[in-house]
């Protein structure tokens, strides 16, 4: 996925969305000699996207919110700013998804979730403007962003609803940092870039949402900004004293199974690791600076080789590349493995699996995964497809079956729209106590966790693809 919300497509997963792009990784470790300097990933349609950054690492998070950092801030009409960018028509963020009607949370948190709620309305002006704002103070770091800023756009409201969704769940927006922070690496992020990207962003929210603007909303913002700068920076950090910031990959084969999807297997030129069900993010050596994510289609494997699953989408740089373009012998270059749609073996619970398109990647993964664990657990799975043409891992997904008797395969065929995947749950079952594992279209995600959540599952039983458009589930 091109994006993680389906496994396949051009999408950007995932965990989550960047802010920005910066040119080298954060002290704190030797820079290893693949050094990179940008992003993208999900949904709908694939277009590039950037990614974010933060203030200065030398301290740890708590610390940074003991300390914030006097950002400065430019005057509301600052006459350096070119006029807000034109955003083609797409779907917007949804700022106005912050509930502040209740008033409930830390003062900051508050605060925050105030502002937000104020630029919903004009959420993609405010990220045009916070990116035309930077690229005149900082016009260095232009050259490290896609060429389309479109989905960039997207990416920093995005990310800054995440952060004010979670602000006061502190396991749940550090997880979401601490990955966004690693995955930034690949982009070459340097510290001391983070200052001015701070005060661009405070610039941005002052001018948009001047009606509830005041020293003290001032004040909460740069103490956020500090703390989540800080706990990206540190975590980005740590990462590189294990790993590299990038991977290069040969492309071994390459299988066209539909004009538009192909299964990819790719040879990393050093040691891969990563856990079935989890994804990574993909740039070509034809669209620099474009990164997609794509879910992993099989379990870890002997022979260090990986296996994608590409849909060519409509204007998706990225995924048309891989499907028509890329042939055995290309090098693609891979991001850190990243996100939580993995098996927990220290239980027997059933696992629940809906796979919708080129979402049965993972799905596959993890089937492979419990098979290699040798358990004998319950292990339902749903394939769902437009037409009996579009199950093109049907068979693969069979041969399984009939070499596990623990697991069961059903194909669900949505050619007319009147049986989708996550309805036909309900024809078998029950499923409450069932691990549910989801991955697929956005659309088919958000059904699907409100079907099980109804079926009696609990959130923290039902794990999908990283959606940017849902928040983390669990909160």
């Amino acid at each position: 996925m091109d994006t993680p919300t389906t496994t396949s497509g051009e999408n950007g997963m995932s965990g989550g969305g960047d802010w920005f792009t910066p040119r080298k990784t954060a002290p704190a470790s030797p820079p290893h000699s693949d050094q990179e300097r940008h992003q993208a990933s999900p949904r709908p349609a694939d277009v590039p996207s950037g990614q974010p950054m933060a203030a200065p690492a030398t301290q740890s998070a708590a610390a940074a919110a003991r300390q914030p950092v006097a950002v400065p801030v430019p005057h509301p009409a600052d006459p350096l700013a070119p006029q807000p960018m034109a955003a083609p028509a797409r779907e917007r963020v949804p700022a106005q998804r912050v509930a502040v009607a209740d008033e409930e949370g830390s003062p900051d948190a508050i605060l925050i979730r105030r502002t937000m709620s104020e630029i919903g309305p004009v959420a993609d002006k405010v990220a045009s403007y916070f990116y035309a704002l930077l690229f005149v103070r900082r016009p260095d770091l232009r050259v490290l962003f896609p060429p389309a800023m479109d989905m960039q756009r997207d990416r920093l409201l995005k990310a800054l609803l995440t952060a004010a969704e979670h602000l006061d769940n502190t396991p749940v927006l550090v997880d979401y940092l601490q990955n966004l922070g690693r995955g930034h690496r690949k982009y070459g992020t340097r510290a001391e870039d983070y200052p001015a990207v701070g005060e661009c962003l405070i610039g941005s929210l002052s001018k948009y949402a001047a009606a509830v603007w005041d020293p003290e909303t001032e004040a909460a913002w740069v103490r956020a900004y500090t703390t989540i700068s800080q706990v990206m920076i540190d975590s980005a950090a740590a990462d590189a004293l294990r790993s590299p910031a990038w991977w290069h990959a040969e492309v071994v084969t390459h299988d066209l199974r539909t004009p538009d999807v192909a299964i990819l297997t790719v040879r990393p030129d050093q040691p891969y690791p990563f856990l079935a069900g989890q994804y990574t993010s993909i740039e070509t050596p034809w669209w620099p600076r474009v990164w997609r994510h794509y879910s992993f289609a099989s379990a870890p494997r002997s022979d260090g080789l990986l296996t994608f699953h590409v849909k060519a989408v409509p204007a998706g740089w990225v995924s048309n590349a891989l499907v028509h373009r890329a042939r055995p012998g290309d090098v693609i270059r891979l991001g850190p493995p990243t996100g939580s749609m993995t098996v927990d073996h220290t239980t027997d619970s059933g696992l629940l699996c809906l796979g919708g398109g080129t979402g049965i990647a993972p799905i596959k993964a993890l089937v492979e995964d419990v098979a290699e664990h040798g358990a004998r657990r319950p292990v339902e799975v749903f394939y769902g497809a437009r037409t009996d043409h579009d199950l093109y891992e049907i068979d693969t997904m069979l041969r399984l079956q009939q070499s596990h008797s623990w697991l069961s395969v059903r194909a669900i065929i949505d050619q007319q729209a009147r049986l989708q995947l996550p309805e036909a749950l309900r024809d078998y079952g029950p499923w409450n106590e069932y691990d549910a594992y989801l991955s697929g279209p956005p659309g088919m995600i958000r059904s699907g966790v409100d079907m099980l959540r109804g079926f009696g599952i609990p959130s923290s039983r039902i794990r999908h693809d990283a959606v940017e458009e849902l928040l983390v589930v669990g909160n």
